[in-house]
């Protein structure tokens, strides 16, 4: 019997289940915020080493800037103090003393600060007002550099992962000569968020640009990865935005060009953070646990032995299993013999399955002197007896099996739950009762947008790039239409 809540009975429950009980996050005694267990933050870092590999393959550099940013700063740039104004947590006082009464400690009111402070919800502001002292010149630019951070955003409604007041990210801030560069810039880091998605993370993604009305704060054109979960939802994976000279101007960046003329630089940032994690639960998992891409996984093999009382059979698996161990390492194949003899294999075999562990190995005696291990797949859940000879080449053959067959299954969720509609009522029977993208005409308006969010609760989750032409007329309004764009219940 699962120790999860069934996907069918209840999607939320089960993702929430699912978390706790595989090991990857809790909730902390900071309301809204989490604590990543070793488990969760192992596949963080996976993420976070393969992407940063991928940033620096560009040209980025990586920095660090402060945590705090001065409340004035966000007054700078209109939009974008508007769209975070809400989420901000501020620091006030800068000490805290004993209580007169003895009752712990209050804050000091003489420790006021003069400016307040912003917990930074992103880092623009402070980040361009430091770019201010380094710009001088064209011969500056580009500045190409990312952070990895946490930020705070104050969201009322939180789920483990999805949506939490604190949260890990990068941060990519760059700095450009030209409008040409900076758009270039702004592509060129999509194209990386989707590359790595769909080939560490299993995970096919749409990459488009988003509405005036689902823009970043501040941005000119904000671009997409959006991905579908298996509950028919879409999720918002990764954005990269062109801001334009927004922030330049609101800082007062300048530059000078090569005739000496003085103009504002162009601007981008473009970010990703552990939402992802909650991506990858959701896009692959089941009700036993976890299913988790190789290429991501913490551990992707693990060797259970199966014991008798017969020593010297003992000692045979033992040290068979330890030349296992010693050979996949080698070829970088992360591996876990799990030889402690308290727990029984059906237990550990459950516990792996858990936490999505791609490939198990059980090495009984009987198995042994037929020269064969039973190896089991967690995507697939098949089994299947494969010779001991080159145990190490099969299981590294299997691990890119099972990674291209995780993006397949993925892949063809989507593309059954991609629906293309033509009136409001279709529109409203696919969601309902279907979920997933649904492409339809839209007449361009922030108002039909608004009103059919409010009817539907589905968002237009981008336009997707290289968008073919389409004439038709609006699904909501009968208005002409230009192009089909992708709507979806979002998380």
């Amino acid at each position: 019997m699962s120790i999860l809540t069934s996907k069918e009975t209840d999607y939320a429950q089960w993702y929430n289940d699912l978390i706790l009980k595989s090991g990857l996050a809790e909730n902390s005694a900071v309301r809204g915020c989490m604590v990543i267990k070793p488990y969760g933050f192992a596949l963080w870092e996976n993420m976070r080493d393969e992407l940063d590999k991928r940033f620096k393959e560009t040209g980025h550099q990586n920095a660090y800037f402060p945590i705090f940013i001065p409340k004035s700063f966000l007054s700078k740039e209109a939009a974008h103090v508007e769209g975070f104004a809400k989420e901000c947590a501020v620091v006030t006082h800068y000490r805290l003393k004993n209580d007169p009464d003895g009752k712990g400690v209050i804050v000091d009111p003489e420790a006021k600060l003069e400016e307040e402070l912003i917990v930074r919800p992103t880092s623009e502001t402070i980040i361009w007002n430091t770019y201010k002292n380094w710009i001088q010149s064209y011969r500056d630019l580009p500045i190409l550099v990312n952070q990895w951070a946490n930020v705070v955003r104050w969201e009322m409604r939180t789920r483990l992962f999805l949506r939490t007041a604190e949260f890990l990210w990068q941060e990519g801030h760059t700095a450009h000569a030209t409008k040409e560069e900076a758009i270039e810039e702004t592509e060129k880091m999509l194209d990386v968020y989707a590359s790595f998605c769909e080939e560490y993370m299993a995970l096919p993604v749409i990459k488009g640009v988003k509405t005036a009305n689902e823009r970043f704060a501040g941005a000119e054109e904000t671009y997409c990865i959006e991905a579908l979960m298996q509950d028919g939802k879409a999720l918002q994976a990764g954005t990269s935005h062109f801001l334009g000279q927004n922030f330049a101007k609101a800082f007062d960046v300048k530059f000078a060009d090569k005739d000496n003329k003085m103009e504002y630089v162009w601007a981008t940032s473009w970010g990703v953070s552990t939402r992802l994690i909650g991506g990858l639960v959701m896009a692959h998992s089941d009700d036993q646990g976890l299913v988790l891409p190789p290429k991501i996984a913490p551990l992707h093999v693990v060797i259970v032995p199966i014991y008798s009382k017969d020593v010297a059979a003992r000692e045979k698996i033992d040290q068979y299993a330890k030349n296992l161990v010693k050979e996949l390492r080698s070829k970088g194949i992360r591996v876990k013999y799990d030889d402690d003899d308290t727990t029984r294999p059906g237990w550990k075999f459950a516990e792996y399955e858990l936490k999505g562990v791609p490939v198990r190995v059980a090495l009984g005696a009987r198995d042994m002197e037929q020269n064969v291990a039973e190896v089991a797949r967690r995507d697939t859940k098949e089994k299947m007896s494969l010779s001991l000879d080159n145990l190490a080449i099969s299981i590294q053959e299997l691990l890119d099996t099972i990674q291209q067959n995780m993006y397949n299954k993925a892949l063809q969720y989507r593309s059954e739950h991609y629906t293309k509609v033509d009136s409001w009522e279709a529109f409203q029977e696919v969601l309902k009762t279907k979920g997933g993208f649904v492409a339809a005409h839209w007449d361009g308006t922030s108002e039909t947008e608004e009103k059919i969010k409010e009817l539907t609760k589905a968002t237009i989750r981008c336009i997707p790039l290289n968008n073919p032409p389409e004439e038709g007329v609006c699904v909501f309004t009968g208005a002409p239409s230009k192009q089909r764009v992708l709507f979806a219940v979002a998380y």
